[in-house]
């Protein structure tokens, strides 16, 4: 039995909600990386940086890059050494790998039920096939994909 449009529109919908759910916890969980590594690195407007790191972070694998531009010219314009600019970078490099691996595929894998190697594996394929707009896109259409995957499987179940 096919699916009427309000269907659609109730499973791509709660779909979509699930991975924003999924990204806003991302983005406080990096937020709040960035708040305690910058405090304890005593770079000027940590809780900015923070906030501009999790806003940031809504804009695939561009948003990470983003967020350290703040902290590294803070502390470059203040404390004028490489040492504590290479202690940002270096904080940046350990939150990037946190998230990239850990963070945003358990989020993923809860809140939107979509496979960690499926959150890790499809941004970088479609960013191979649409560059700029497929990393952008990978991680709702995976939510979207896998919805639509849970309610055919449950319709096998139940049919």
């Amino acid at each position: 039995m096919a699916m009427d449009l309000a269907e659609h529109a109730r499973t791509t919908g709660g779909a979509l909600k699930h991975w924003l759910v999924a990204q806003c916890q991302d983005s406080l969980a990096v937020g709040l990386l960035w708040l305690v590594g910058l405090y304890l690195l005593k770079v000027p407007w940590a809780p900015l940086w923070a906030v501009l790191a999790a806003c940031f972070q809504f804009v695939p694998h561009i948003g990470a890059v983003l967020g350290v531009v703040g902290p590294v010219l803070a502390v470059w314009l203040k404390f004028g050494d490489w040492e504590r600019t290479l202690y940002v970078l270096c904080l940046y490099a350990i939150i990037v790998v946190i998230d990239g691996f850990f963070l945003q595929p358990a989020l993923m894998r809860r809140v939107a039920k979509v496979p960690i190697s499926a959150s890790i594996l499809a941004p970088i394929a479609l960013g191979i096939v649409i560059p700029f707009w497929g990393i952008l896109l990978a991680p709702p259409l995976l939510a979207v994909i896998y919805a639509y995957k849970a309610k055919q499987t449950n319709r096998a179940e139940a049919g």
